[in-house]
């Protein structure tokens, strides 16, 4: 039985990815800080009904002698590095946490595994955030990085450290850029799940407005659940490399809430409130990537478009509002 070590396994991300690996037979461990609450902890395993498999770790990346003991106890095969403080909006507000967690916690998470599991696959989470004011059009592998808030500033740190110990060490650690990627268990403070949480309010009458930024943005969306199929297949490769995960379609924020709305049968101009207040200080306008090399050398493609995606979120906001009643 194969061991994985999980880092962010109470995220969106480590709840499928701790799905997706139970089902494949794996032991998995999930380290989360010990500041987490029980509820916190809990919510999105259980919603997966994976939360009793996952064995939990106490660690936090910011404190390496901890990872230490914890790889050397785990002896894991696989370590995926997806902790973060990952919300952009925050990492203006907290852009020295926001390094040290997503940026010097890959450094943390890297050593712990150089000195006690040299052999382990590593994964770490890079994000199309570090594109910021594209350079290319659509972006690939080899688009250069143009970060836009802490966040990924602190993200690129990360991902050339990761390709830094790869060639250092002989690890065999492969970063995933993957654009924005989505599902039911969202967290609130993220666009799409504000509007399909905001979207079930206002069908349920529980609100009557939606208040967003910058509608005009473009993001390029995907399933979650999708996206966690890459980062397992990237470490079943005899050698590791880095690989853009995305979609190949780009949307706007304007038209995926025009999705929202229809698919209660709303209309989105009665609801939908501009706060200039919500803009960011530097925007990232555009995303679009290329995901051809994951295509061809993965064999992965994504399964959930981004409408689906966006209509199966809104039902399961509407299921949790109406428990709540």
């Amino acid at each position: 039985m194969r061991k994985a070590l999980i880092t962010g396994v109470m995220g969106q991300d480590g709840a499928y990815l701790s799905q997706l690996l139970l089902n494949k037979g794996y032991e998995v461990y999930g380290l989360v800080r010990r500041s987490s609450t029980v509820d916190v902890r809990d919510n999105r395993l259980h919603w997966l009904g994976v939360a009793d498999d996952v064995k939990i770790v106490d660690g936090n990346l910011l404190e390496l002698s901890g990872l230490i003991r914890a790889v050397r106890e785990i002896k894991p095969d696989e370590v995926y590095n997806l902790a973060a403080q990952s919300f952009v909006r925050t990492s203006w507000q907290q852009p020295i946490l926001t390094g040290m967690v997503t940026g010097i916690g890959v450094a943390n998470m890297l050593e712990a595994v150089r000195i006690e599991a040299p052999e382990a696959r590593f994964y770490q989470a890079s994000s199309s955030e570090m594109f910021g004011l594209i350079q290319e059009q659509v972006q690939s592998e080899k688009t250069p990085f143009y970060p836009r808030s802490p966040y990924a500033v602190a993200k690129v740190y990360g991902h050339w450290l990761t390709v830094n110990y790869r060639e250092s060490f002989n690890l065999h650690a492969s970063s995933g850029i993957l654009f924005n990627h989505e599902s039911p268990l969202r967290g609130i403070e993220f666009v799409t799940r504000k509007v399909t949480d905001a979207v079930a309010r206002i069908k349920l009458g529980l609100a009557k407005e939606l208040r967003l930024g910058n509608i005009d943005a473009k993001r390029d969306w995907g399933h979650a659940r999708d996206y966690v199929k890459a980062m397992w297949m990237m470490l079943q490769q005899d050698q590791p490399d880095d690989y853009v995960i995305a979609t190949g379609v780009t949307t706007s924020v304007r038209e995926m809430c025009r999705v929202a709305f229809d698919t209660v049968g709303l209309s989105m101009d009665d609801h939908l409130v501009i706060d200039p207040t919500l803009f960011r200080p530097a925007e990232v306008d555009v995303l679009l990537g290329d995901p051809s090399k994951a295509r061809e050398k993965l064999g992965w493609e994504p399964q959930v478009t981004w409408q689906d995606m966006i209509r199966e979120m809104i039902e399961a906001d509407l299921k949790r509002l109406s428990r709540r009643d």
